[in-house]
């Protein structure tokens, strides 16, 4: 009785995440008809800042000289699609340090 309870709670989970999933790919698809230039994908530019660990366990900060900027791109939706992350999620971390080793 318990575990039928259980697998029906599961797969109640797995079909509301996937319903979700299509949905917001569904609705992120007729938003790119009339695209804008920040809307439904958005591209910002970041300074590749590297933390560098030293032997005394603390971190050097660095300007990456090989590539000092970077474009990232986001899309505007609740889950990631062509290989974008979503934006609610990448823009609190775009300054973040590259930690390094």
């Amino acid at each position: 009785m318990l575990k039928r309870i259980v697998m029906r709670v599961c797969a109640g989970v797995v079909v509301l995440t996937a319903s979700l999933y299509i949905a917001d790919f569904v609705v992120l698809r007729i938003r790119m008809v009339h695209p804008t230039p920040t809307w439904p994908m958005e591209s910002m530019t970041r300074a590749r800042l590297l933390a560098i660990p030293m032997k005394n366990g603390r971190e050097t900060y660095e300007i990456d000289q090989v590539n000092p900027t970077e474009l990232v791109t986001c899309v505007h939706a609740i889950f990631p699609h062509s290989g974008n992350p979503p934006c609610w999620y990448l823009k609190p971390r775009l300054n973040q340090p590259i930690r390094i080793g």
